[in-house]
């Protein structure tokens, strides 16, 4: 039988649906105490104070991205107009909350073989109107920290690390997620741990953390827990805005949120999935250390991913472009037909979709430095394929035997 080879997947065992028999038993369903235990626990493996799980990663970065528009950050606040540095060759809800918010996106290229940020165009993007940088660890390799926080730094910019392909990463013995004013996570199926649908958002600064649990919780003041009443002791006694005095707290609203939770069933799968962890992230990276050596002797076909220096990711996937003269059809229709899954950088370039032909015809609501070329050449000769830990030996090496085949077609 010839198996099939998924790009990733969830993997599991009897703790989680022990978690989860436990969660149902209790029968809160929305967030309780194993969301109190998943946000603790995240936090304590990032080395972060501040974690918020919620209701899937793009969630994540729509409540990151939003929490730099709340007034409370004064001077700092990022206003429709404002613009925000990243790029077009990712996932679209990186960007989506920038354009929906009405904010612009300034989109610069990247770099090849390491599919992230070109941090040589940064300066050529700054403008007087520019408060941020977003911008993701691709397929797990973190970008170039050390250059993107002192651009951040001496031009006083918020970063927000998307870090939903990256978990377990690091940079200089740090994890990623932890550089910037706030790092997203993304617990779909396919990612490092997997709570099924679900998110989180992290940070070290007391305000953005008071802003994120508000615009998460419907924009609510109150920051009692689901099921709590009065926490500070203060529900009926004290002044907001124009309303009564003494108006009860709990439905007292500072910002215009959401409600972005997820539940507790999610996340007592999440406290069983972070003692896999280490694991998932060792397995990950002997699965994309096996495909690098074994697929060294193509590259003067392929052109193979590098890692940043002085980093250690954890592989989201095995990035492969084909050189002038390698088409990559050929080599995605041969791995398919042997059953291996294959997958593209996401969007490519973002701009290129058709939620980008109103905005294109216009020629509005962002702007674009330099020609994108190797965002292009990405979009055009790039594909990728799994490292996860279901993974076994067999599988692995079936995978880049059907790459070399490919590649000689």
């Amino acid at each position: 039988m010839n198996e099939r080879i998924p790009y990733s997947g969830r993997v599991y065992d009897s703790k989680e649906i022990e978690n989860l028999t436990k969660a149902v038993e209790e029968f809160w369903l929305t967030s309780g105490r194993w969301t109190a235990e998943f946000e603790k626990k995240l936090a304590n493996y990032l080395g972060l104070p501040y974690c918020l799980f919620v209701n899937s990663g793009s969630s994540a970065n729509l409540l990151a991205f939003m929490a730099l528009t709340s007034p409370l950050l004064e001077e700092r606040t990022v206003k429709r107009g404002d613009e925000v540095i990243t790029v077009a060759a990712g996932f679209p809800t990186t960007i989506a909350p920038i354009i929906q918010f009405g904010a612009v996106p300034i989109f610069v290229d990247i770099t090849v073989p390491q599919y992230n940020i070109d941090v040589s165009q940064l300066e050529n993007a700054l403008s007087e109107k520019t408060k941020a940088v977003v911008i993701a660890h691709t397929l797990g390799n973190p970008f170039d920290i050390s250059a993107v926080k002192k651009f951040c730094k001496k031009n006083n910019l918020w970063l927000i690390e998307d870090n939903c392909d990256a978990l377990g990463s690091e940079y200089e013995n740090a994890k990623t997620g932890t550089f910037g004013d706030i790092g997203t996570s993304s617990f779909y199926p396919p990612h490092h741990i997997t709570t099924g649908e679900g998110g989180a958002v992290y940070t070290k600064n007391p305000l953005l953390h008071k802003i994120m649990h508000s615009m998460r919780d419907w924009g609510r003041d109150c920051v009692c827990p689901s099921g709590v009443d009065n926490k500070c002791g203060n529900r009926f006694n004290r002044q907001f805005g124009e309303l009564p005095f003494g108006y009860d707290h709990k439905y007292v609203y500072s910002h215009f949120g959401y409600n972005l939770k997820a539940t507790d069933l999610q996340a007592a799968i999440g406290v069983a999935q972070l003692d896999k962890l280490p694991g998932f992230v060792e397995k990950r990276r002997e699965n994309w250390n096996f495909l690098r050596k074994n697929l060294e002797s193509l590259q003067d076909k392929l052109v193979l991913p590098e890692a940043l220096p002085l980093s250690n990711p954890s592989w989201f996937g095995f990035a492969i472009s084909c050189k002038q003269g390698v088409q990559r059809q050929k080599i995605v229709e041969h791995l398919e037909s042997k059953n291996i899954q294959t997958r593209m950088l996401f969007a490519g370039n973002i701009i290129k979709h058709p939620c980008f032909d109103q905005m294109r015809k216009t020629g509005e609501g962002y702007r674009v430095v330099g020609n994108l070329e190797q965002t292009d050449f990405v979009m055009e000769n790039m594909f990728w394929i799994g490292v996860y830990p279901g993974l076994n030996d067999e599988m692995v090496d079936k995978m880049a035997k059907a790459v070399k085949e490919g590649a000689m077609l």
